[in-house]
């Protein structure tokens, strides 16, 4: 497969549709090109039910005709470059003005940019993949109460790509990925309570265990046995880590630069206040070695590079790309998020919430009536007002120690409340891309039976 890390091919076919762009009138244009492999297997009780390769490759133009543009894109590698030349620059002519949308200064664009070590040059084998997903459900099974399996699966892949532009930037990156889950099912009937654990990375040498992951499955499974309800009152609420990396996905959706533009945040004046408690911060960093989301420049050609969003408690940036940032009267912070279908718009990378000094069994200790939340259900956040709303299950915490499983529970505030009474926990570590460590917010409505 050495053709896939070379993207010389995919570099010339890029730059052939910049000038084709060009000459059908486009003022300025650029290419996204894409191309990936992937190779995935899903099993349940030891048999395998689905075995999938896939590759592909896709190409996106975006061009400029005066204050007008317009994206085409092709899945089809013996598509006339010229004739998608002329489709964009045609669809652009009849567009509506858009005073903000074009490319980057060309005096910010990247000129050179680090090795994230994002490739692991062998990929896994579909018979690999299959001894992972194996090893991992055989492990959630011999967990005592464990009573059948959910499935397990796991894939890999590879995948580059290049984004050429006609004010003279050529940039390529490449990365593999691995991953693995397993879902376990304890008890019987009505009364069965499933869990689930992963391990997803860029280099299989960084993967987890399967049987540690397959362990995990099945005993945060078991551990959710005969559930009771609680009554409704407030009460301060811990979140394990897989449940807390919510808080800064909000914050990073509420900075969001079009958001703020198009005054649908709840933060969209709080540019430079303070939102968390001193010494909170909350960190967005493209840079990080072998970071499940991690790139050397964006996806407008801006070199990358770590942004503190929140730092000491203060709101300190929005998120931007090029277009936002210009309707919004600031710079762009190299956040642009960039498919082959359509123009960028700002997104973030490898986002966590810092640690904090306190460990979790001293946080839980404290409390002597309170909930601790290991699942999340639905999705009821208001990004206008910041009203949050949604149902979980966990544990309730009697006297500083998790004392019996709770489900059909709603938990209820408002987002602005909720960071200025947030407390962040000491266990960070990087697993999932948004990450953060197990955090305390008080005060929180719990509503029950």
């Amino acid at each position: 497969m050495s053709e896939l890390f070379d993207t010389g091919a995919l570099t010339e076919q890029a730059r052939r549709l910049v000038a084709a762009a060009r000459k059908a009138g486009a003022d300025a244009c650029d290419v996204m090109a894409v191309r990936g492999m992937s190779v995935s297997v899903e099993l349940r009780d030891g048999k395998v039910e689905a075995s999938e390769r896939s590759e592909g490759d896709d190409l996106g133009l975006r061009v400029f005709v005066g204050r007008r543009s317009a994206s085409v894109s092709s899945n089809d590698p013996r598509e006339n470059i010229e004739a998608l030349a002329e489709r964009a620059v045609a669809i652009a002519k009849v567009a509506p003005e858009d005073p903000y949308a074009m490319l980057a200064d060309p005096a910010d664009l990247a000129k050179s940019w680090a090795d994230l070590d994002l490739l692991d040059p062998h990929i896994l084998s579909v018979a690999e993949l299959e001894d992972l997903a194996r090893r991992a459900e055989q492990a959630a099974l011999a967990v005592n109460g464990v009573t059948k399996s959910g499935g397990a699966n796991a894939g890999a892949g590879l995948g580059g790509f290049v984004l050429v532009t006609s004010t003279g930037f050529e940039g390529a990156s490449l990365g593999s990925s691995t991953s693995y889950s397993v879902t376990a099912i304890a008890g019987e009937g009505t009364g069965m309570e499933r869990d689930y654990d992963y391990s997803s990375v860029r280099h299989r040498a960084d993967l987890g265990q399967p049987e540690a992951i397959g362990r995990s499955a099945g005993e945060r499974a078991v551990r959710r046995m005969n559930p009771r309800k609680v009554d409704t009152r407030k009460a301060p609420v811990i979140f394990d880590p897989r449940t807390a990396g919510s808080f800064p996905g909000y914050l990073a959706a509420a900075a969001n630069g079009q958001s703020v533009a198009r005054k649908t945040s709840f933060l969209r004046e709080k540019l430079g206040q303070r939102i968390f408690r001193p010494g909170i911060s909350i960190i967005d960093d493209p840079l990080r070695p072998r970071g499940l989301r991690s790139r050397p420049f964006d996806g407008e050609g801006l070199a990358a590079r770590p942004l503190a969003l929140v730092e000491d408690g203060f709101l300190r940036s929005w998120l931007l790309d090029t277009a936002t940032a210009r309707e919004l009267g600031l710079k762009s912070t190299g956040h642009a998020s960039r498919g082959v279908g359509g123009p960028p718009s700002p997104g973030s990378t490898n986002l966590h919430l810092a640690a904090g000094a306190e460990t979790p069994e001293a946080m839980i200790a404290a409390i002597k009536d309170g909930l601790y939340v290991t699942d999340m259900i639905g999705h009821g956040v208001n990004m206008v007002t910041g009203d949050y709303s949604r149902g979980c299950s966990g544990y309730w915490i009697e006297n500083g120690e998790l004392a019996y499983p709770v489900a059909e529970i709603t938990i209820a505030g408002n987002l602005v409340d909720m960071f200025l009474n947030l407390t962040p926990a000491n266990d960070l570590t990087f697993r999932y891309g948004t990450d953060a460590p197990t955090v305390l917010v008080e005060g929180l409505t719990i509503a029950g039976r």
